[in-house]
């Protein structure tokens, strides 16, 4: 973009403080498909905090952006809020002029580190779930069986924000209550092999600022080895499906895991699982 006056830039920045405020205030949690917190709401709308871990960016960070702060940000951050925000491609092409940065081409999409091969092979594991995580659980990858399944949806960017945020992956999940003590146990357990990362509390702090239930639960400071696991989610098309989880470290990136959901044996779910893909992708039976 080309260089501006400070009073251009002020101008631009004060934009863009309003058009995020307004684009936040239009949204209710159940708009985006995140757990309602109990309690009166002050604010009109989605939180600072629910639009920072939606986007899976620090609220702090989110913060100072709505507050039309002079901070430095990316495309790919951009297109998380844009996301996170449900904006438009006008807004979202707004969105990066009033950031002041050129907006993006039409449909253009942003490469990623994930190689063809791991792509293709978690593509090809459909109609089985299948995802890959960074160390910070982070989502690389997740095909489409994962999403039509598990309840994956645009603005699921980390696998410990989604299960307590993403309220039809929570509904979805049978045992959720019973499974969330392990899972936060897990993460505490993976975050003390780094401690010298900050991206971890960093996760920690901004789902605290929305869960509840995650604050509760971290405070134990329970600890809790990866094992492997039985998934069981009731599908509202689909009924009950029980999957063998198994969890695979990428040779040549030790801090990338990919996750593997076989259909258990004995349970139907692999019959239930083919006719549900047929039926969404319109398969003759």
């Amino acid at each position: 973009m080309a260089s501006e006056s400070p009073a251009a830039a002020r101008n631009r920045r004060e934009q863009l403080r309003d058009f995020l405020r307004t684009r936040r205030a239009r949204l209710t949690p159940r708009d985006v498909g995140m757990a309602e917190g109990g309690g009166r709401r002050r604010t009109p709308g989605l939180r600072r905090e629910e639009v920072a871990v939606l986007a899976g960016v620090g609220v702090s960070w989110y913060t100072w952006l709505e507050q039309g702060r002079d901070i430095n940000v990316s495309g790919e951050v951009l297109d998380a809020i844009s996301r996170a925000l449900r904006l438009t491609g006008p807004e979202r092409a707004h969105l990066y002029a009033l950031a002041g940065l050129n907006p993006p081409r039409a449909g253009g999409a942003r490469e990623t580190s994930v190689t063809p091969e791991l792509r293709n092979l978690i593509d090809a594991w459909t109609p089985r779930p299948a995802m890959l995580r960074d160390r910070h659980w982070n989502l690389l990858a997740v095909n489409d069986a994962a999403r039509t399944v598990f309840g994956y949806g645009d603005t699921d960017h980390n696998c410990l924000v989604t299960f307590f945020t993403n309220a039809r992956y929570r509904d979805m999940h049978v045992h959720w209550a019973s499974v969330a003590p392990d899972v936060v146990a897990s993460f505490r357990a993976d975050a003390a092999h780094f401690p010298d990362d900050p991206e971890f509390a960093r996760l920690v702090d901004d789902l605290s600022a929305v869960s509840p239930e995650f604050t509760d639960l971290w405070s134990r400071h329970d600890v809790g080895d990866h094992v492997q696991a039985v998934k069981a989610v009731l599908h509202p098309e689909a009924g009950d499906l029980v999957f063998d989880k198994t969890t695979l470290t990428v040779a040549d990136r030790p801090d990338w895991h990919l996750e593997l959901y076989n259909p258990r044996p004995g349970t139907g779910t692999g019959d239930r699982l083919e006719r549900l893909t047929r039926v969404r992708t319109g398969a003759p039976a």
